[in-house]
């Protein structure tokens, strides 16, 4: 009996079908060619994106919001190495993707072939693992552990670069070949002592905070845990989702930007529950100052990210939501008036201030505020970014979502874009700024290619706005390569890619322009002229700020 063959290419759009992939986000080129061929007769969506890097923030983005792992696909050489932004994106923020590159073929490997590159190589310290296909029979397997890793333990992204001639390769079907992962298996089980040891600490503290960290998304435990043991919570930029930012119990974000409920309660905790975050300088500052009077209980998957930055009292390797939800099934009922009340003083007499001009980034976040029941928010990475993350209050069902870890500007377009492919028929609203949005507009098209009803908010000011507030805050406001000499109508760009939009000078003409997307299928972005000197108003000042900046 003739054995059945199949290509290279046919064994990977097979393996990502059976791993349930609905769309990959790419971009052809000759050395993927061959996959495009399979594709044709898929199921799968092949979303052509107009740059890699868009590509690769586009599957960051779906899988944000989906909780399922995200795919970018792009060609060798250049496709290949444009995709990196995206990959450190994602691995710094922990989201779960699979990045397939294509290679040049196996023969002319290391002889700088045409469109060569070494993408596993440049791509090793920023992706949680990756391959070098070297046999057509290997696809299907490297592709079932690329998932199981991607998702698993601490996710993060996974890289497969696949030559040429191995997706054009025909191999004999045979028996199904699973490799192992020698050396890959992480915790799951916390340990049952440790949660014990973390509840009798929490019970016992007179000032104990909750630190949500962006390990920590999704964990509707943490809710009950709060309100069970009365313990404010502070979060992380990147954990500002895990609970309702309306809740009485939370006090917004700390650290550099931080509110300052949020960094009286850190520096004067004497318990902290740290869930999923690895303590980032922009977060602690000076570490030797760091909550000097706390008890630090640190859960987190990554047992690597325990002690690394801050050391912990108690220390927690697990799920952060299995832990919780154990440490709730524990504790007792606990009241503690005394230290809410002390804190909720100092948040009632330091709100966040409303800067003078009218036509401002938070006066308009406030117009943005009512349209978000059910709608996640996207951001690009500025001012615009700091004043969403405090002005707009999300819940976990819709959250917020940034780059945190990398700061990475262009970031906010595409990301809405998947986000949009993983929440069809909800509009998402992006807020960004004139610099960042230039870095990926381009993706425009795709979002109007698509009709993804995308309302996007651009903060235009014709400058860098966070480039600009450093300047004044350190260097003497000798202000450096931060203002744009061309200013650039952003809803005629958009009407010039295929989607629509309007310019606006005044609030009015915001909230007129808002209600003009709501009622259109497709993308609308919406250029907010604001005045220049926009600056966000840190929480912390003096000596406390130059700290943030120079640890």
């Amino acid at each position: 009996m003739k054995k059945k063959k199949k290509s290279g290419a046919q064994s990977l759009v097979e393996a990502l079908e059976d791993q349930g992939v609905t769309y990959i986000f790419g971009y052809p080129g000759g050395a993927t060619l061959p996959v495009y061929d399979i594709l044709v007769n898929s199921s799968i969506d092949h979303i052509l994106v107009r740059h890699e890097q868009g590509a690769a923030h586009m599957a960051d983005g779906y899988a944000r919001i989906s909780g399922k792992v995200g795919v970018c696909m792009a060609t060798s050489g250049p496709g290949a190495t444009n995709l990196v932004t995206g990959i450190a994106t994602a691995f710094m923020d922990s989201i779960p993707m699979v990045v397939i590159t294509g290679q040049v073929p196996q023969p002319v490997i290391g002889n700088d072939a045409f469109q060569e590159v070494d993408i596993t190589g440049i791509t090793l310290p920023i992706t949680k693992h990756n391959y070098l296909i070297q046999h057509a029979e290997d696809i299907r397997p490297s592709i079932e552990q690329a998932f199981y890793l991607a998702i698993t333990g601490r996710p993060g992204p996974i890289l497969i670069d696949i030559p040429k001639d191995i997706l054009s390769s025909s191999f004999e079907v045979g028996k199904a070949v699973h490799y192992s992962l020698e050396g890959y298996s992480p915790t799951v089980q916390c340990h049952p002592g440790q949660i014990k040891r973390a509840v009798k600490l929490l019970e016992k503290a007179e000032r104990p905070i909750i630190i949500a960290g962006g390990g920590s998304r999704g964990s509707k435990e943490l809710i009950s845990l709060s309100e069970k043991g009365d313990i404010p919570v502070v979060a992380t930029l990147m954990g500002k989702s895990s609970f309702p930012n309306s809740h009485k119990n939370y006090f917004g974000l700390y650290g550099y930007h931080g509110t300052v409920a949020a960094n009286t309660a850190v520096s004067r905790a004497d318990v902290m529950l740290s869930v999923g975050t690895r303590f980032g300088d922009r977060s602690t500052g000076p570490i030797d100052t760091f909550a000097s009077e706390a008890k630090i209980i640190h859960i987190d998957i990554d047992p690597a990210e325990i002690n690394k930055n801050v050391p912990a009292f108690v220390p927690i390797v697990g799920y952060a939501g299995q832990v919780v939800e154990e440490l709730d099934g524990l504790m007792t009922k606990q009241v503690r008036k005394d230290w809410l009340d002390t804190l909720s003083i100092v948040r009632d007499k330091n709100p966040m201030p409303l800067p003078q001009n009218e036509f401002s980034i938070p006066n308009i976040l406030q117009l943005l505020q009512p349209l978000l029941e059910g709608s996640p928010i996207v951001t690009d990475v500025g001012r615009h970014q700091i004043f969403a993350a405090h002005y707009l209050s999300v819940t976990p069902e819709a959250p917020f979502i940034t780059s945190g870890g990398m700061g990475t500007m262009g970031f906010g377009l595409p990301a809405a874009i998947g986000v949009s492919f993983a929440k069809p028929g909800i509009r998402i609203y992006l807020v960004t700024g004139d610099g960042s949005f230039l870095m990926n507009c381009q993706e425009i098209v795709t979002a109007a290619e698509n009709q993804l009803p995308i309302t996007v908010l651009v903060m235009n000011d014709v400058q860098l706005g966070m480039i600009h507030q450093l300047q004044d805050a350190f260097y003497g406001q000798r202000h450096q390569c931060c203002f744009f000499s061309q200013s650039v109508d952003f809803s005629d760009l958009a009407k010039s890619m295929g989607a629509d939009g309007k310019k606006t000078e005044s609030l009015d003409e915001v909230k007129a322009a808002l209600a003009q997307a709501a009622r259109q299928k497709g993308p609308f972005v919406i250029d907010c002229r604001i005045p220049k000197g926009e600056n966000v108003l840190p929480m912390v000042t003096g000596e406390t700020l130059t700290s943030f900046m120079e640890s």
